[in-house]
């Protein structure tokens, strides 16, 4: 199993934190603008795991060179069942630089805006202590 998804899958989010590059941008589904760096991504992530419920990856797909990963999941947000798809790229260390999220229906997308506002302070927060 990729490293990457057995993290998430223990809900370890250190070891998700272990696995981010210095300048990962993370492409949220519900955000129009990018986020930049370790440390909001990591925060963004903690947050995610906070707001998913009956969270699952169902299915992986990589590149020859291992350097491109899409993660294919379903979850569940306020009620609403979810698809999702984490598209990951890794650096020459091994470290995620790119990551970016798809989701799908869009009421689970609004249910998955609404669920990380309500959770935007705290990762604001964690952001700035780290």
């Amino acid at each position: 199993m990729h490293p990457f998804r057995a993290a998430v899958e223990n809900r370890d989010a250190d070891a998700i934190e272990t696995l981010l590059a210095e300048d990962v941008v993370f492409t949220s589904p519900v955000a129009f603008k990018p986020y930049a760096g370790k440390a909001i991504t990591a925060a963004i992530l903690r947050g995610v795991l906070r707001v998913f419920e009956d969270f699952r990856y169902v299915r992986e797909i990589a590149n020859p060179d291992g350097r491109d990963h899409a993660f294919v999941f379903t979850a569940t947000v306020d009620g609403r069942e979810i698809q999702g798809c984490d598209f990951l790229h890794f650096d020459e260390e091994g470290r995620i630089d790119d990551f970016t999220v798809m989701v799908r229906p869009l009421s689970a997308a609004q249910a998955l805006s609404e669920a990380m506002g309500a959770q935007f302070e705290r990762i604001s927060r964690e952001a700035a202590g780290a």
